[in-house]
């Protein structure tokens, strides 16, 4: 996200936002890549996570890092890539895609992650908030190759002057979730916020102290500045718009995302049909990377509009899921739900949404709220607004979803679904 100066021409900050867990190796010579970055869908490190399980390490990793062991995160892809590609060198660089970012358009004079990003990988204790010693050396990753941690929101580099013509600041540098979080105002604890994208994440700000989950939420780093850090719990769901892509690309059910809100409001219900989104295995609140998708209740009379519903039904039940871990962990109940993402255009999902929930649903005119919270941070970085509350105040809110009277038929269904989702485990 660029932020101009008041002629509207001159680049003034940079602020930098970026899909969390994937990351990169490359040379610091050359500046190219060694590899293919593994993103963060990737699940090729499942077996070494699963050794990590079985030889009793998640307690300790939990306790430093606020996280499950997983392939989703960052330490089991690089300890893959070093083991697999190429092993470690004076010369090699390593790091998630933000600092694969920063590196280049420093012109390879600045190696910085920030500490929402680190907060990601499984490598970085929450407590000291820096690589913790103890977790690379159970996975053979030297410290030397890894980005120096910074804040989100300060000086953090400045580009090359041969990219735009003269040095730029970056000022703000996160997670997209975080990023998310910070534009929609929720720096206290109190407000959730989901985006909907090809997976969902529910995040709701702790304060100034990490929080652990008793039920399998994420303890993550939300930001920092120069004052200090805050935490947040987050809940990651991997299949979201990945649904309705498969719909779309596997199935050949539809031809477009748009279709799915029509069609699936042609039926009054799903007609018992159940999908349990496990594509690519279950995230929070299961972390089961050996569930697999299901779709039960099929009968003769089961149509494409019966399974297109389900499969939207299936979105909103996950976030219910995750909606009622935040609420037992912070023992606080939810009062209304912030959104955005491609999916929160779909009319239909947000309603179902908040009728799944019982309570509203809060849609912004502007939906990707990721770039936006990186603009604001780095505007706020270089003096140019001063009151981040006044700022995301003011930010206009095109549709409110308020609990209809789907809302009973809604609470049997996810009563129903979360049979559904206990079949789909363990099935690889």
């Amino acid at each position: 996200a660029a932020v101009t100066g008041g002629t509207g021409r001159q680049v003034v900050a940079l602020g930098l936002t970026n899909q969390r867990e994937t990351c990169v190796l490359w040379d610091q010579a050359t500046g190219k890549p060694l590899y293919n970055a593994l993103v963060w869908q990737d699940r090729r490190t499942s077996d070494l996570c699963a050794e990590l399980v079985h030889a009793g390490h998640e307690p300790f990793i939990q306790s430093r890092t606020g996280l499950v062991i997983d392939a989703y995160f960052s330490a089991t892809k690089l300890a893959w890539l070093l083991r697999h590609v190429c092993a470690p060198y004076p010369g090699m660089r390593a790091g998630t895609i933000d600092s694969w970012i920063l590196w280049q358009l420093s012109g390879g004079r600045v190696h910085a992650t920030d500490t929402s990003n680190a907060s990601r990988t499984m490598l970085f204790n929450l407590h000291t908030r820096a690589w913790d010693p103890e977790l690379l050396g159970l996975l053979d990753i030297p410290q030397d190759i890894l980005p120096e941690v910074k804040p989100s929101i300060g000086f953090l580099g400045e580009t090359h002057p041969r990219i735009l013509g003269y040095s730029v600041p970056v000022t703000a540098m996160f997670g997209d979730q975080q990023a998310s979080l910070f534009a929609h105002g929720c720096d206290r604890p109190g407000p959730v916020k989901c985006t909907y994208g090809t997976g969902s994440f529910l995040v709701s700000h702790t304060g100034p102290q990490p929080v652990s989950s008793h039920h399998r939420l994420l303890s993550t780093v939300a930001w920092s500045d120069a004052q200090g850090t805050g935490y947040a719990l987050e809940g990651a769901l991997f299949t979201t718009g990945a649904c309705v892509q498969w719909l779309r690309d596997g199935l050949g059910i539809i031809e477009s995302a748009d279709q799915t809100g029509p069609l699936a409001a042609s039926v009054p219900d799903s007609a018992g049909v159940y999908f349990v989104p496990a594509l690519s295995g279950l995230g929070a609140p299961h972390w089961d990377m050996a569930a697999r998708g299901l779709i039960i209740g099929l009968t003769r009379g089961s149509t494409s509009a019966h399974l297109v519903r389900a499969v939207l039904e299936a979105i909103t039940y996950q976030v219910r899921e995750l909606t009622d871990a935040l609420s037992a962990d912070t023992d606080t109940a939810l009062t209304a739900l912030k959104v955005d993402g491609g999916a929160v255009r779909n009319d239909f999902l947000m309603q179902l949404q908040a009728d799944v929930l019982g309570v509203p649903v809060e849609r912004p005119l502007h939906t990707d709220t990721t770039v936006q919270g990186a603009a604001f941070a780095a505007g706020l970085g270089v003096g140019m607004w001063e009151d981040y509350q006044a700022l995301v105040s003011a930010r206009p809110i095109e549709r409110l979803f308020i609990p209809g009277e789907q809302y009973s038929a809604a609470q049997c269904g996810f009563a129903q679904w979360q049979r559904a989702v206990e079949r789909s485990k363990g099935w690889a």
